[in-house]
């Protein structure tokens, strides 16, 4: 069986070959045999039936879109549940059912993971997508996109005239240069009787300064003076480019952003954004973005480096997770019912799903702020099949609270 691999650079843990890594030696050890590595060379996949595409990081979908073959209808997904590996994955098979093609994940333990690959499991049907009516529940609203999409969102372009016509929804672009201008004036004001935690010792990464802090809140200045100029109702941003650009993130900008009632997503996830807006407007309450990061044992974790603020019933600061600089918010739960949304780029199905959130975590090869999840009233996790074979994209949305009746109500 030939293994193909897919690693972002953004992950540190992942330079050694994937042949190297314990979870694949262990994953061999119960197959009773060992895989053909073809690393990353992608020439002749798609030649087997069996053939096996590794997806070892998140930031790997761009990667995957330039070496898939649309001639290859029938994809089969590997996942760690480790380095967004799974969320990843998701965004590839949303990417390969809007191309006609599909898009099966492999994720377990290695004795699942075996038992899937000898033989093909059925899963149960997919039942929870649903129609997106027409009722334009973003009348008038105004949204703006700093940068452009995150080059790993290959299944999240939104047209925005469809989403004008069919939402009322108003999109804009904002150049990235326009943001970077306004972060080096180096100028913030938090809101009225707003006050942060205090720095403190943080489990991850290098040690958060007040240096760091004054970067990450003028990030939050600059955005909320981009939003004042162009009226929007919320925001996306590129975040990953603040690497870079400026050496921090938009971890803590985002949080706050959403705390106070601007709509504020990572990565320039449009379909995200418009989640998050839609949530706001008929549940009352900011979502939280999250990637599913793992399922088992009949619950599923999901994890992202901010959380809006006024969410959660505690927080601190760690680093960001992919590149261990900036500031990041984990933040603690309560725990009790909620919902999973998320509305496709489509703008043709969504999905609303009550569950409950029952513990908070904290592992340290995942985005900072985790959440563990079951079904709602204590059932296992019942939207795998979903998840791995027919998922909206790799981003979510998670509501305190139940929902999901509201939401259908107004959307379908």
């Amino acid at each position: 069986m030939k293994l193909f691999s897919l690693t972002s650079n953004l992950h540190a843990e992942c330079i050694a070959p994937a042949r190297e890594e314990s979870f694949i030696r262990n994953l061999e050890a119960v197959l009773g045999c060992a895989f053909e590595h073809c690393d990353e060379d992608f020439s002749h996949f798609g030649e087997a039936d069996d053939d096996l595409v590794y997806v070892r990081t998140g930031g790997t979908e761009g990667s995957f879109r330039k070496v898939w073959n649309p001639s290859v209808k029938n994809v089969r997904l590997l996942t760690s549940g480790q380095s967004n590996s799974l969320a990843a994955s998701m965004e590839i098979v949303s990417f390969l059912r809007q191309h006609g093609a599909h898009g099966r994940i492999i994720h377990g333990d290695a004795a699942s993971i075996a038992a899937q690959l000898k033989r093909e499991s059925a899963m149960e049907p997919v039942k929870c997508l649903k129609h997106l009516g027409v009722g334009r529940v973003l009348e008038g609203v105004k949204l703006g996109v700093v940068g452009r999409p995150s080059d790993w969102l290959i299944s999240s372009d939104v047209d925005y005239a469809a989403a004008k016509a069919k939402l009322g929804l108003e999109l804009v672009d904002v150049p990235m240069e326009e943001l970077l201008a306004e972060i080096s004036k180096n100028e913030y004001s938090l809101p009225d009787g707003f006050a942060l935690n205090s720095l403190g010792p943080q489990k991850y990464g290098k040690s958060i300064t007040e240096k760091d802090m004054e970067l990450s809140l003028s990030i939050y200045g600059a955005l909320k003076r981009i939003a004042r100029k162009y009226s929007l109702d919320g925001l996306s941003l590129r975040c990953f480019d603040l690497l870079t650009a400026v050496g921090s993130t938009g971890c803590l900008a985002l949080a706050i952003l959403n705390s106070e009632g601007i709509t504020a997503t990572c990565e320039g996830d449009v379909p995200a954004m418009i989640t998050m807006e839609v949530c706001k407007r008929i549940c009352g309450t900011p979502g939280f973005q999250v990637n599913l990061s793992r399922i088992s044992n009949g619950t599923a974790l999901f994890a992202h480096c901010t959380v809006p603020l006024n969410l959660v019933k505690d927080y601190c600061y760690d680093t960001h997770f992919e590149s261990g600089i900036g500031v990041a918010v984990h933040g603690e739960f309560a725990t009790g019912p909620a919902t999973i949304v998320k509305i496709g780029a489509g703008l043709d199905e969504y999905i609303a799903e009550e569950v409950e959130l029952v513990a908070n975590s904290y592992w340290d090869n995942l985005c900072r702020t985790q959440v563990l999840i079951r079904g709602a009233e204590g059932k296992e996790f019942g939207l795998s099949a979903y998840f791995l074979t027919s998922s909206l994209g790799n981003h979510h949305v998670i509501v305190p609270g139940k929902w999901a009746s509201e939401l259908n109500l107004k959307l379908q």
